[in-house]
């Protein structure tokens, strides 16, 4: 044995911290965040460090509740492991927490690990009808004041699995900026910085905004959506723009979304004078966003309809991340989107509904289904009333096919075939996934 193994110091705090960051990156992971490391250190909670020639080589650290503990962290030196170092901290830490009256002691995985094997020898039964579960309880205290006050909310837990079709744009969100952003260490570990700002752009009601609150829904972090007209009408934007971000920089985790972002991100020069109000504006919301990128669990969401409308230096790499486009519905996610209306209906025709909605967003099927739904229930109250059923076909219950095509017929798509050509022009002038 080359190494001696001490209670935890709060000399050793550095150094600890230093080897939970980056063993990360050798798949030395835990449930635990290093935030929550951090503070069950500071707590002086049980702790062990292993050291070689005066220098901090391993660490092992607990969190105890009643009498059951959590080992929250084994961190191993590189170079020191397989040597069975593992194994002798997590022995000496159980010392510590027998002395401490703890009958039950948990290590909880983050997924199926070699140091699952470790842990079976050392006396550890897996227990394979346990489940993790995770809630992300609304915020308290003065976090909880700072967010009502920027008429923010933590959003239900479910809407990013609501969002329906759209699958290729879902599919990309979840994987550049979901992932990354819940899963840090993972991402770190393979070198992948997560976001700290992107940029959604298309056609209006293509569905930019229900992207962003179920990105906060996912990531279970407290979604505030600052609106240019609310902060316009406290007279000085800009000013208006730097309270609310200093407020923002208050809360540890947070979305904060920008919609029609245009509006105070204009291209300088056309319009906007050196020395006028929006001039400045702009300005004011190039400075904020490399502070609010400091962040670690922080997310700042644009959406925009004229990206090209926003000026080059609010959309350079060091700012955004990513500019992703947000289109359409294709004709398998309009067929996703139908069927999410029809409620698996027999009797509705969903590719006749997929040939006739063509162009149109999320929004207006979602507008046509409500006029074809009402349709229905006024049918229903004539029928129950004794009148004609209005040769809908008695005892039917809910739209069909035809009161679909009737509600799609009163309806134009928001989108023109203008926009599109635009849209697509835009995505090769400026998307970057």
């Amino acid at each position: 044995m080359n190494w001696l193994i001490h209670d935890y110091r709060e000399d050793d705090l550095a150094a600890v911290v230093h080897l939970i960051d980056t063993t990360a990156e050798l798949g030395q992971e835990s449930v635990f965040s290093l935030a929550e490391c951090i503070s069950a250190l500071t707590a002086r909670q049980p702790a062990v460090v292993a050291v070689h020639q005066g220098t901090p080589i391993g660490a092992a650290l607990a969190c105890v509740a009643g009498d059951r503990a959590w080992v929250m962290r084994i961190a191993i030196a590189s170079a020191w492991r397989g040597r069975g170092l593992a194994s002798a901290l997590l022995m000496e830490l159980e010392r510590r927490l027998i002395a401490a009256r703890v009958r039950r002691i948990a290590y909880v995985l983050p997924e199926e690990d070699l140091f699952g094997q470790g842990l079976l020898k050392a006396g550890y039964l897996r227990r394979p009808a346990v489940a993790y579960f995770e809630k992300t309880e609304p915020l308290t205290g003065p976090a909880a004041g700072v967010l009502e006050e920027l008429g923010g909310r933590v959003l239900p837990g479910d809407l990013w699995g609501k969002v329906a079709g759209m699958e290729a744009e879902k599919d990309l969100i979840e994987r550049r900026v979901v992932l990354p952003l819940a899963e840090p260490e993972r991402a770190s570990r393979h070198g992948v910085r997560p976001p700290r700002a992107i940029a959604l752009f298309g056609p209006p009601g293509t569905g930019k905004t229900t992207f962003a609150r179920g990105i906060a829904s996912k990531l279970g972090w407290p979604f505030v959506e600052l609106l240019p007209s609310r902060l316009a009408d406290e007279g000085n934007l800009a000013n208006a723009l730097r309270t609310a971000f200093a407020r923002i920089g208050e809360l540890e985790r947070v979305l904060v979304f920008i919609d029609e972002v245009e509006e105070i991100a204009p291209t300088r020069g056309e319009g906007a004078l050196p020395g006028s109000g929006m001039h400045g504006v702009t300005n004011e919301l190039l400075k904020l966003i490399p502070g609010f990128r400091e962040g670690d669990e922080r997310l700042l969401v644009c959406a925009t309809n004229s990206i090209r409308s926003l000026d080059p230096a609010f959309l350079r790499p060091g700012r955004f991340d990513y500019l992703i486009p947000i289109g359409t519905p294709d004709r398998a996610a309009r067929s996703a989107i139908w069927s999410r209306y029809a409620d698996g209906r027999a009797d509705v025709d969903l590719d006749a509904l997929v040939g006739a909605s063509e162009l149109f967003t999320p929004a207006d099927i979602e507008h046509a289904a409500r006029i074809a739904a009402q349709a229905a229930f006024e049918r229903d109250l004539a029928q129950a009333a004794g009148a004609a059923p209005g040769g809908a076909g008695p005892g039917r219950t809910g739209a069909g096919t035809e009161d679909y095509l009737a509600a799609l017929a009163q309806c134009r798509p928001t989108v023109t075939p203008a926009m599109i050509d635009e849209f697509t022009a835009d995505i090769s002038a400026h998307a970057r996934v």
